[in-house]
């Protein structure tokens, strides 16, 4: 994988599967990884530090996991809101693959696991939560910010986990700089090295 980065859209290493046990909504469960993702031995601490923190999804709606992974939010966002459809978007085709046989593997129906620009441009979200990757670099990790905070629906929220040594405070800086007076954004925890930050787009009078 010398040059290869989880964030690459078609990994050229040989598929290398691999099963893996770890916690979702409060269950240790079997699933599938491999190589050539993201954190694909265990669910990684940025993760962890999200799922321990962030409040109960929304019942129903539509739900986003940005950057989706192998799909350990998703999953959990899944199971945690049965009748809530949630969307698991990544650049990495071998990554959207495992959160489909994960998906599979635990019998949940209600994932769609798509590339960013398969989810339909009218669909507003409920919730986002997103470990984002911050490597990609800041021209792109704005980029994707900018695309995607603005579909959350009014009076909802978006979590974002990052490491306190990759950027997390500047980021918030950047966020309460870039994003119109609708936007709200607060540190919600600290844990282990990094920020879980808290993004609310406000319900405004007009609305």
């Amino acid at each position: 994988m010398a040059n290869e980065h989880y964030f690459s859209s078609t990994p050229e290493s040989d598929l290398k599967l691999r099963t893996i046990h770890a916690t979702i909504a409060g269950i240790e469960r079997e699933l599938v990884t491999s190589n050539g993702i993201f954190s694909p031995a265990h669910i990684d601490a940025g993760t962890q530090v999200l799922l321990s923190n962030v409040p109960a999804p929304p019942p129903g709606g539509n739900l986003l996991d940005l950057g989706c992974g192998w799909g350990p939010m998703a999953l959990t966002l899944a199971l945690e809101s049965p009748h809530a459809t949630v969307w698991a978007i990544d650049v990495n085709e071998r990554a959207l693959d495992l959160v489909r046989a994960n998906a599979e593997k635990l019998s949940i129906p209600n994932i769609n696991a798509v590339l960013p620009q398969d989810v339909p441009e009218d669909i507003t979200f409920m919730s986002i939560w997103s470990n984002p990757p911050i490597r990609v670099g800041k021209t792109e990790l704005h980029n994707i910010l900018e695309t995607w905070l603005p579909r959350l629906e009014m009076d909802a929220d978006a979590w974002l986990v990052v490491q306190r040594n990759l950027g997390s405070d500047s980021l918030h800086r950047w966020m309460e700089s870039a994003f119109p007076d609708d936007f709200t954004f607060s540190r919600a925890a600290i844990s282990k090295g990094y920020r879980l930050l808290r993004a609310h787009k406000r319900a405004t009078e007009a609305s």
